[in-house]
């Protein structure tokens, strides 16, 4: 160890390798959890070349490496051991270029989303990926996780806002291919393989993300629904009418909802009357139509009875209010004990999974917290439980429960947030044996040392 450490010095400068107290404990893990020691070491490197040195150096001594972004995760995919080295990329940051011909903007794996959203705003463009933790989050980590967010039903997940991509492989090689076209039909895509490793095969340094015009205008609803069939044919009413104009489709159950009010600024309910289900509808449009489409599609809904209620914003600050009761998922870590998940299912079926699985936690805990949320639109369902509510059961216990259901309804045991080490004993629920055998191959033939972020997303 000694030795690894020492060539990692001599090769990028005492100052990019801290050891022992030097290493704060943000390093030590993600939002899901903190690991019980700190990592060996955390190496700053500064650009693409030296992330290759210390991976050359690593594969080389057989030592382990952890990649780091901004430490948003939620299924510990990088939570090291005391026998890692971290890969920060917190200094790699940056936007190289943006090419108004292409629509595309390079950038260094450690900028943050939201510097990478202000820049296309600037420029008179949008990037569309968008997370809660978009100040913190690093696009690194967000293509790393093939992270979803907010409007996945429009503009697809962070996958689909990638044209080029730069990679450096566990032996320090170098895979850049970041080319800006849209149409490139020359054999396998590669940039593929990376996004939604978890950097399991190797470290994103660099990418071409795709940019749309910005819209000209975006409008917020909030809906109140009868029940989950209504929001069901709500949300194919919205996209008949207005396609991909359609941004946000997101769902809240009265438990979520309520708790959204009272973590809020305001602590004010947008109604008077409590309803089963409340829908958050973004619209945006490329003409300013003051909300016109969107509000004679939801006159059309109120009039046929399954929409009970509607509010359209009339301003920004509205519409960021109605937004915050949506995004007090941001206070979870502070005001609950959560134990969250992040999971898909077939969306004809999330009511009856809501049901089943709101029985399962009543017939086994009766005093238990839990909280029902999602984005629908694209399938992805959370489900928190408030570890407070049920003292002295263990977390094990609960994710057992869930992902049975989930594999009862044939869903998938991560949506947006990855495997990591928390869900790794469950991939076997989604995943087919032949589906397992097929990425093990893949990763010995990129990693056969297996260095990069072990016991993550394999066993």
């Amino acid at each position: 160890m000694e030795a690894i450490l020492n060539a990692l010095k001599d090769a990028l400068g005492a100052d990019a390798v801290r050891t022992g107290n030097a290493i704060e404990s943000r390093y030590l893990g993600d939002w899901s959890a903190k690991s019980a020691h700190a990592p060996l070491a955390v190496v700053l490197p500064r650009d693409t070349q030296e992330v290759a040195t210390a991976l050359r150096l690593c594969n080389a001594a057989r030592q382990s490496v952890v990649p780091q972004g901004g430490l948003t995760g939620l299924a510990g995919g990088a939570v090291p051991t005391s026998r890692d080295v971290c890969i920060s990329l917190e200094r790699m940051t940056g936007i190289e270029e943006i090419d108004r011909s292409a629509a595309t903007m390079t950038v260094r794996a450690g900028t943050t989303l939201q510097t990478i959203q202000e820049a296309a705003d600037a420029a008179g463009f949008e990037f569309q990926l968008d997370l809660g933790a978009r100040g913190t989050c690093q696009i690194g980590g967000n293509l790393a996780t093939n992270a979803g967010g907010i409007r996945v039903i429009q503009s697809g997940t962070a996958r689909d806002q990638v044209l080029g991509l730069e990679v450096v492989l566990a032996d320090g090689s170098v895979l850049s291919a970041m080319g800006k076209m849209i149409k490139n039909n020359t054999g396998y895509d590669l940039r593929h393989l990376f996004i939604g490793s978890e950097g399991t095969l190797g470290i994103i340094t660099r990418a071409v993300l795709r940019l749309a015009p910005r819209p000209a205008a975006r409008h917020t609803a909030l809906c109140a629904l009868s029940g989950y069939e209504s929001a069901v044919a709500l949300l194919q009413t919205l996209k008949a009418r207005l396609g991909r104009e359609l941004s946000a489709f997101e769902l809240m159950w009265p438990d979520f909802f309520e708790m959204g009010v009272a973590f809020s600024r305001s602590q004010q309910a947008p109604f008077s009357t409590a309803y089963p289900l409340y829908a958050l509808i973004e619209h945006t449009s490329c003409a300013d139509d003051r909300h016109d489409s969107l509000a004679q599609t939801l006159a059309n809904q109120l009039e046929a009875g399954g929409l009970l209620d509607a509010i359209i914003s009339q301003s920004a600050a509205q519409s960021q209010s109605l937004w915050e009761i949506r995004e007090a998922t941001a206070e979870f870590p502070v005001k609950l004990t959560p134990i969250n998940f992040d999971i898909s299912i077939p969306i004809g079926d999330i009511g009856r999974f809501v049901d089943a699985c709101r029985a399962e936690f009543q017939s086994r805990w009766p005093a238990s917290r839990s909280l029902f949320f999602g984005h629908i639109g694209d399938s992805n369902l959370h489900v928190t439980v408030d570890g407070r509510s049920i003292p002295g059961v263990a977390p094990d216990a609960v994710e057992q429960g869930v992902y049975d259901l989930v594999r009862a309804f044939q869903g998938s045991v991560s949506a947006e947030h990855g495997i990591g080490m928390h869900k790794r004993a469950f991939l076997g629920y989604t995943r087919s044996e032949a589906e397992l055998a097929c990425m093990r191959s893949i990763k010995h033939a990129l990693d056969p040392n297996a260095i990069l972020n072990p016991g993550k997303l394999l066993s």
